[in-house]
């Protein structure tokens, strides 16, 4: 059975967005199956996601370092705090943290949490979000 190698700063990435899913204390059954949709999307099987969580690592110093890379990552976390349908103010907290840890400017962190999550409500797909940028 060939072992899969996953790039340490998407580790990174998956551990953030099962903290994001628990930050609210009702981690939902929604949550959970979005989690699982989000590494399947990445070529990521169950089982290399429950290694993942079960053997975390250090993501404070793994941030995604190229806008794309960002804005792939942020709306990840925004679909994952949306999948119950309810932003909770620990949720919107935790995006803004994590906006800011991203390095954007401490001005336009709460504009950038509430772009996404008014992205992540209109059904806006990453592709949308980045094309909204490049024009």
């Amino acid at each position: 059975m060939e072992t899969i190698q996953i790039p340490e700063n998407l580790k990174a990435h998956f551990l953030r967005l099962y903290q994001m899913a628990i930050c609210d204390d009702d981690f939902s059954p929604l949550e959970l199956k979005m989690l699982y949709k989000l590494a399947e999307e990445r070529g990521i099987s169950s089982k290399n996601l429950d290694e993942i969580l079960l053997n975390p690592i250090n993501s404070k110093s793994l941030i995604p370092e190229t806008i794309e890379e960002k804005v792939e990552y942020l709306y990840d976390l925004t679909i994952m705090i949306w999948a119950d349908g309810i932003v909770s103010e620990n949720e919107y907290s935790a995006l803004k943290k994590y906006v800011e840890m991203f390095g954007f400017l401490e001005e336009n962190v709460q504009d950038i949490a509430d772009y996404f999550i008014e992205a992540a409500k209109n059904g806006k797909t990453k592709t949308d979000i980045l094309n909204d940028l490049k024009n």
